[in-house]
């Protein structure tokens, strides 16, 4: 699916990868290993997602071009590969069913999010 010319990157345990209120144009999908999604709230470190192969992520900057709302660490060796905008829409170009599975994996994060807040609602 990925060409030679695809950039990947390698990260140690414990990396950082992209870092909350840093700009960025790329987004990353995740090749092996996993990733922590966490975000800054008062001073409080919140897990938002933890991530594994085939998992993507930075793709609310690629899209929206405002600054990285969480920041994402590296869980053990890990390889993702990174796309820019320029490659991603060359990627959606080559193959829409690369936009179709990026679509669906973004409805997946907004019904449990919805969840989420409607079961924090409850309580």
């Amino acid at each position: 699916m990925w060409k030679e010319k695809d950039i990947e990157k390698s990260y140690d345990d414990g990396d950082v990868i992209i870092r909350q209120g840093d700009q960025g144009r790329e987004m990353f999908i995740i090749q092996k290993g996993a990733v922590e999604v966490a975000t800054a709230v008062d001073g409080r470190k919140i897990i938002l997602a933890a991530l594994t192969r085939g998992d993507f992520f930075g793709e609310m900057s690629l899209l929206e071009k405002v600054p990285r709302s969480a920041t994402v660490r590296a869980k053990g060796a890990t390889t993702l590969l990174v796309l820019n905008t320029g490659s991603f829409l060359l990627k959606i170009r080559r193959d829409p069913t690369f936009a179709f599975d990026i679509l669906k994996k973004m409805s997946q994060r907004v019904r449990k999010l919805n969840e989420r807040v409607v079961s924090d609602i409850i309580m």
